[in-house]
C-alpha cells in the first residue's frame, strides 16, 4: 500500500512523536525552520516510503497529520 502523507507544518509543535511511531522512518524534524507558533515542525523527509499505515496521524496529539491511501 503506498500513502501519501502532509502535515499542517504551522500548527506542529514539533514533539517528534510522529518521528518515533513511523516504521519506515520517512519523517523527520526539520532543524533548519521555525514555524509561525515558533517549533520545529516535522516533515515528510521521504514522502515515497509512506505505507499508509497512519501510526503518525494516529500519534499526533495535535491532528497536524494527513495520510491518503494510493490505488497502485
Amino acid at each position: 500500500m503506498k500513502g501519501r502523507v502532509t502535515f499542517n507544518t504551522n500548527r506542529c509543535k514539533g514533539c517528534g512523536l510522529c518521528v518515533s511511531v513511523c516504521p519506515v522512518k520517512l519523517i523527520e524534524l526539520d532543524k533548519s525552520t521555525v514555524n509561525a507558533i515558533g517549533y520545529n515542525p516535522a516533515y515528510p523527509a521521504y514522502p515515497d516510503k509512506c505505507i499508509a499505515c497512519t501510526n503518525c496521524a494516529i500519534m499526533c496529539p495535535d491532528t497536524v497529520i494527513t495520510v491518503e491511501r494510493l490505488d497502485g
